[in-house]
Parts: structure tokens; sequence; C-alpha cells
């Protein structure tokens, strides 16, 4: 098999459908990340690496609680090795998009086969020896998944044959050819994270974890691009239309239909539906944070909470004054909170020690400003329909 059978790796030039898509794409989520400012941006972005990790757990078949998601990356375990295993799960897939998220510390550009072997080594050298095994459904054999290996042997996924492992390195040469994005028009890049998606997935080239990989891959040439952002969250929209997600990528795997449909071994006219679907759901989820995030929406949704935990007494009266400060300031300094809800230094010190101790503020000294945190009990109250349930 050569890389040709994977043609087209692009869908042809001039689809303009993709192109307003892409544009659009780029215009609203330049306006996304406008919105805050950039301290509360960082808090918001601990709690979408989160949700980004809860959903493509979700695509994979496992559901992680959001709480036990919370409980993990304060290295509290369950006591049950299933649970704590999907706990750990959680833990290396937040921890390699924090590393992707920052910019910095990781190979680049992400279509490479470079950035991908570094994204498997990553998250799977972070999980337990139970979920590096894969069994062999046809054999019952179980074989190990080897960090950032590319597979050594041939697999089936479902009715699609990837290419030979042999044949691995020629696809994967050309798979960083064709989305090299010093080649490509702006437009045209978003439309090769959507289509490097399939093809990534097409190739297969790990034993297991493909999905995952393609997911971060997605997210870190989205981020590339200045399209992306640690603001929202692919998976999220992937996960809620999994049916589609996943018959679409089935199609994708078809051969050409005809001889209008485009020039290689596979169906343009698959590829192009593939990539709708996926920048359509990149701009869904871009305008529903946009939604969630609007700062003064934001602001009567967290008043609406605090007035309800003062009233129950499990917030002294005024807290909300301080943490709409830091919502639009981005910090807080401790000797400015006095004056700024119009009381004793005793009172405000118990003001910020209650929004402290539920999480609501953080500061990284007892002396450092207060900044705005995002704790797993107030999602479903600030952020609706962030998760299905909670």
């Amino acid at each position: 098999m050569r890389p040709t059978a994977a043609e087209p790796y692009l869908p042809a030039e001039g689809t303009e459908e993709l192109e307003n898509l892409a544009f659009d794409l780029a215009r609203e989520a330049a306006e996304l990340s406008g919105q805050l400012h950039p301290i509360v941006r960082l808090s918001v972005a601990e709690l979408v690496r989160s949700m980004n990790c809860y959903y493509s757990n979700l695509i994979e078949g496992h559901n992680t609680h959001p709480r036990d998601i919370d409980r993990a990356l304060a290295a509290d375990y369950s006591s049950d090795p299933e649970r704590r295993d999907l706990q750990l799960e959680a833990r290396a897939h937040i921890e390699v998009q924090r590393i992707i998220d920052s910019g910095a510390g990781f190979p680049r550009p992400p279509a490479t086969t470079t950035f991908t072997q570094w994204t498997h080594h990553e998250f799977c050298s972070r999980l337990p020896e139970s979920l590096l095994v894969v069994e062999n459904p046809d054999t019952h054999e179980r074989l190990p998944v080897i960090p950032g290996e590319l597979r050594a042997r041939d697999v089936a996924v479902g009715r699609h044959i990837p290419p030979p492992a042999e044949e691995l390195p020629a696809f994967l040469y050309r798979f960083e050819q064709a989305y090299d994005a010093t080649r490509l028009t702006k437009p045209r890049q978003a439309i090769a994270v959507a289509a490097a998606h399939h093809r990534f997935l097409w190739i297969h080239p790990f034993l297991d974890g493909n999905g995952r990989v393609a997911r971060l891959m997605s997210h870190a040439m989205l981020l590339d691009l200045g399209v992306g952002s640690a603001l929202w969250s692919i998976s999220r929209g992937l996960a809620r239309n999994s049916s589609e997600y996943k018959r679409l990528l089935m199609a994708a795997d078809e051969p050409r239909r005809g001889d209008l449909d485009g020039r290689g071994s596979l169906s343009q006219c698959a590829l192009i539906d593939f990539c709708r679907f996926f920048l359509r759901t990149c701009l869904d989820q871009v305008r529903y944070m946009r939604g969630l995030l609007e700062p003064f929406e934001l602001q009567r949704r967290m008043e609406l909470y605090v007035r309800d935990e003062e009233d129950e007494g499990r917030l002294p009266k005024r807290s909300f004054a301080v943490l709409r400060e830091a919502l639009f300031s981005g910090e807080v300094e401790r000797g400015r909170v006095p004056r700024l809800i119009d009381v004793s230094e005793r009172t405000a010190r118990r003001v910020i020690s209650a929004l402290l101790d539920k999480r609501l503020l953080v500061a990284e000294t007892h002396r450092a400003p207060l900044r705005l945190e995002f704790p797993i009990d107030v999602v479903e109250r600030w952020f609706p329909k962030l998760y299905p349930n909670l």
C-alpha cells in the first residue's frame, strides 16, 4: 500500500462552504478570547481542560465523573482499582494538554510524527499498566502498548484496514507534507485541521490511543493557527454528537464513489462532509463558550449563587463584591478588601477566609493577590450545561 491510498489529504481548493466556516471560526474565536481578563482566562482554562478530558474519555467509552476528575487533580484517588485507573487516565490527559496550552516544552508543528509520538508517549507514560494493554478480538492475544512507539503489526479497525506497519513511515511522511501550514492559506489551514483529524485516524499509527492523540493534535493545530484556545474544547462537541462523528469518520474511510468524487483513492465528498461537520462543531463550541463566558451574564449567575449561599449562612454577607472585583480586574489585593466592601479589616479577613475555604478564590501564598477559582461545586450554577449532569 502506498501513501496515495489516503488521497486526497485535503478537499480541493475553492470549497466555498468550508472556507466560509473557517473564516467564521477565526473571527468568533478571536471575540471569545477577548471577553475575559487574562488572569481569569487562566482559571477558566483549568476548568475547560477538565471538561475536555471528561468528554474525550466519554468518546473512548470511559465515563469518568467530573468529581472524580477533580479529586484526581488533588491526588485523591479511589480505593476501587478500575475507578482509580480512570482517574489516573484523566489526570494524564489534563497534564499533557496543560503542556500544550503553555505553548512550550513540546515539538512543533503538531501535524508531524514527532509531535504525535511525543503526545502518545507523554500520555501513555502516565497511565497505569492495566490501561497499556489491548486485546486482539480474533485471537484474544494481549498486546502491550509502548508509549510513543508506532505499531509493529497490522491491525483492523472495524471494517477499515489501516496501512501495514512497515508502510507507516511513508504514510506519516506524506501526512506531514500534506498538512504543512507554511504551504497553506489561513482558511486552508483550518480545513487542514479537520482533514488531518480523519487521515491520522485512518493511518492509525499506534496500537491504541489514536483517538486521544488525534484530538490533542487537533487542539494543538488550532492553537498554532490562532483559532484554538484553552477556553473551548472540540471534544465536548464531538462527544455530544458522538454517533454522527463516528458515522462521518467511517464514511470518509470509503473509496472514491465515481468520476465526480475527486481524483484520489478515497471519497472527496465524504472528506468534505467530515470537514464540514468538524468545523461546524468547532464553531458551535466557540459560540457556546462565548455565551457562557459573557462577563455580565457570568456575573449574574455568580451573584444568584452567592445570594443563595449568603441566605443559607454558608457565605458571609458582601462576599459577592469581592468575587465581582476578581472577575473584572483579574485579581484583588487583600489590603483593598475592607474598603471595597466597606467593612473592618477583621470582617474582611472573615469574608476572604470563607471564599478561600469554598475555593471560590485562590492565592499563591497567604499574602498574594486573590483570584477567581471555579471549583466543581459551582460549575452547574455558574456554567450551566457544561457537563451533561453533576
